[in-house]
């Protein structure tokens, strides 16, 4: 190929690459992007966006149509006999399918003019540039957005891990009409399935555990009964797909003219429904950094964005190895449902610091009574 140049250079085209390259367009920026897939690029993952998620898009410049998509209003838990539902406190969320999502994501970044190299493999990065099988790109800057195992990470000698925890999930989507209009999460001794809706005929499962067995589909039903009734004589709609989804946070995130976003970044477990939302978020910050000059802006940003959703995660993920903490944890929300609300504004970055303050004293008073 002809030697070409660009300001940023992205590596990854997924959802946070795109982002990323949206973000640093926007600011005048010239662009490129480069990914060894052929779009769309789809996720095995839960494909609900929670309302600041999809605010976030919007600060991108990218509004989802209705029409592509399933809206619910809250999230409800559901464990053996007990169900707890919070709306959010402003707005919808919405179910969309991940490949409609990121040809979303393409389409706005090359209305930016992003420009994009699909199929095409990135050998390394160097001081001057990313190196391409047939020659060099020079760049001022790099993005590694190649997700949680980023070559770019460890290229760049980012592999510093202070936190990891990993869990196996896999992802059905089932032909039936949904039932609810929340997002519900159902809790099971070993496993929790997180259920979306995504269109008026479908819905997407993902069932999540600490190992492979417990994931089985047939297997986490059967600890299920109210899911496994919802979806008897249901038809498939895709093929069954795993993943590894995990709580990751790195030492640093920048070195030299090279930052990671979305997953290479770190990540939290696909339960808290966050990984899009800091992918966004983490973009928007990345390119005022790069307007800037000092990538220590982001790396400062970055940290506060990712502080709240990884508590939640790991909250989350206790809730569903301790049984016994489970079961008074609901037993006290039954009694106090408008404490889940303040726990889901919480959760959405909805809440003040004294509010959840005073929601920790009174969840940890209500489950001490429970």
């Amino acid at each position: 190929m002809a030697h070409i140049g660009t300001d940023v250079f992205v590596v990854g085209g997924g959802p946070a690459g795109l982002a990323a390259a949206i973000a640093a367009a926007r600011k005048g920026f010239s662009v490129v992007v480069a990914d060894g897939a052929e779009p769309p690029i789809d996720k095995p993952c839960g494909e609900g966006m929670m309302p600041e998620t999809q605010a976030a898009l919007r600060d991108l410049g990218v509004e989802l149509p209705k029409s592509l998509g399933w809206n619910f209003r809250g999230i409800r838990f559901v464990h053996a006999d007990r169900q707890i539902s919070a709306a959010f406190p402003s707005g919808q969320g919405i179910g969309i399918r991940r490949p409609v999502l990121h040809g979303l994501l393409i389409e706005a970044a090359e209305r930016a003019g992003v420009r994009l190299l699909w199929k095409t493999s990135v050998a390394g990065i160097e001081a001057g540039g990313v190196r391409l099988v047939d020659g060099l790109v020079s760049a001022r800057w790099i993005v590694g957005a190649d997700g949680g195992a980023s070559r770019v990470r460890n290229w760049a000698d980012l592999n510093s891990t202070v936190l990891r925890t990993q869990r196996i999930a896999n992802r059905r989507h089932y032909r039936v009409r949904p039932w609810s209009e929340y997002m519900e999460i159902h809790w099971a001794q070993r496993t929790q399935a997180y259920v979306t809706a995504i269109s008026s005929e479908e819905v997407c499962v993902v069932i999540m555990g600490d190992d492979a067995e417990n994931v089985k589909f047939d297997h986490a039903l059967d600890e299920l009964p109210q899911l496994r009734a919802r979806l008897a004589g249901a038809e498939l709609s895709s093929r069954e797909r795993g993943a590894v989804t995990a709580m990751h946070r790195l030492s640093r995130i920048i070195r030299g003219n090279v930052a990671l976003v979305g997953d290479a970044s770190g990540g939290v477990d696909a339960i808290t429904g966050e990984g899009l939302r800091l992918a966004f978020r983490q973009s928007a910050a990345l390119a005022d950094a790069l307007e800037a000059g000092d990538l220590r802006q982001y790396q400062f940003a970055h940290r506060q964005l990712q502080r709240r959703p990884l508590r939640m995660g790991q909250l989350m993920v206790e809730l569903g190895r301790r049984e016994r903490i489970r079961q008074r944890v609901m037993r006290a929300m039954s009694g106090r449902p408008e404490l889940f609300g303040r726990l889901l504004a919480i959760h959405t970055g909805r809440a003040t610091s004294r509010d959840v303050v005073a929601a920790g004293v009174l969840l940890g008073w209500q489950v001490l009574a429970a």
